[in-house]
């Protein structure tokens, strides 16, 4: 696909998007209240207020697991959509980053999963890898962005973190999917390493199928002076 596709399906999507916010009020208010959520902190700015007072009280290491006071009916959803801001004042800003990493693990294991499926000509797995990885790392960065202010309130759950129900389902789901897809990857991988593997077997003789008789020890040296002297006495005789 050519940049210039990609630049018209980007701008339609761009356009498309911008009139939809427009025809409903309601969505165009979400979007002002997630620029500025502190002009009407008891309205619509409401629950991005509470989620940023909930990161300000947990500072650098947080309150303490099962001390946070804003999911105690101030924060909204706070046990599905707003769980990050929850964790963030629990655990503070330390433990938030820890999760983000974690989440970084897993993105790049995933790929390396859907990598491996595609060198070994798996197309179907490989892109199915990749699709489960991207769609769990845009959900779980949509609901991060959300709870830091950075993204427009959106109903979308944190994978593998959040209260459980359908998403928890699908993520587990898509977890042992990608499970599976690596455990063929090393089955096919060890096949391959097989066929490939070249093996060094030169066959060797023991003494027991030698045809001479050779008497172990130090009598083997005088075995080999024996038998020149037969192969130049034989020589001799020709002559």
């Amino acid at each position: 696909m050519r940049k210039r596709h990609i630049s018209i399906v980007m701008l339609a999507t761009v356009g498309f998007g911008t009139i939809t916010i427009l025809a409903a009020e309601y969505r165009y208010k979400r979007l002002i209240s997630y620029l500025d959520p502190w002009a009407d902190p008891f309205g619509t700015g409401y629950q991005l207020t509470q989620a940023q007072i909930a990161f300000g009280r947990g500072g650098w290491f947080g309150e303490g697991l099962g001390q946070s006071m804003q999911k105690l009916f101030y924060l909204p959803e706070a046990h599905t959509d707003f769980v990050y801001s929850v964790l963030a004042e629990e655990w503070g800003a330390f433990g938030a980053m820890v999760v983000v990493a974690l989440y970084g693990v897993f993105i790049v294991r995933g790929l390396n999963v859907g990598q491996k499926a595609e060198r070994s000509g798996r197309l179907f797995s490989a892109y199915l890898a990749y699709g489960l990885v991207l769609l769990i790392a845009a959900q779980a960065i949509i609901n991060i962005g959300v709870n830091l202010g950075l993204l427009p309130t959106k109903g979308l759950t944190l994978p593998f973190v959040s209260y459980g129900g359908s998403s928890m389902l699908a993520c587990a789901a898509s977890l042992g999917i990608l499970l599976r897809i690596s455990l063929e990857n090393s089955v096919t991988y060890g096949a391959l390493k097989a066929e490939n593997d070249v093996h060094l077997d030169f066959p060797h003789k023991t003494l027991d199928t030698l045809n001479t008789d050779v008497t172990p020890g130090l009598d083997d040296v005088d075995q080999w002076f024996v038998d020149d002297d037969k192969k130049q006495d034989r020589r001799h005789d020709k002559v």
